[in-house]
């Protein structure tokens, strides 16, 4: 019994960081979309203005940057298909980081090294993944 209760704990653990890291990411991506992905595309090219990065990229990635966050952040908060969610989240982060440090803000640069390391122990402990519907999917199929 006390091992069934630990095991419990640890994948309600699991499901509750997953879900919050996951809510984070989607309201990242939603705000933006509700401020215009036009809005926030301007204003990191006022940020990224003194860098040496071509305006179009930082307006390309301006614009698909909201979309990019809600979606996995989406796929993250309900469990589906967990595994590439998180490999994406920390590419995306990995992309943000050398954005930030280009652009020399390093408390940027130091919150995103939080996001890589909930991102890569949620994939460290992802066998933990029991609440999700990766685990009801794969449930299902067997």
């Amino acid at each position: 019994m006390p091992f069934e209760r630990e095991n419990s704990d640890q994948r309600l653990a699991y499901a509750l960081l997953r879900a919050v890291a996951g809510m984070n990411l989607l309201m990242h991506g939603l705000s933006r979309w509700i401020a215009g992905p036009a809005v926030f595309a301007g204003k990191l090219m006022e940020q990224f203005a003194k860098t040496p990065l071509p305006e179009w990229s930082v307006r390309a990635f301006g614009l698909i940057l909201p979309t990019v966050e809600a979606l996995l952040g989406l796929l993250l908060l309900i469990g589906l298909r967990t595994r590439a969610a998180l490999v994406g989240a920390s590419l995306l982060i990995l992309v943000l980081t050398f954005g930030s440090a280009l652009a020399r803000d390093w408390n940027a640069a130091g919150i995103q090294l939080f996001y890589a390391l909930v991102f890569s122990a949620l994939l460290f402990l992802r066998r933990q993944n029991s609440w999700s519907l990766d685990s009801f999917v794969e449930q299902k199929s067997e």
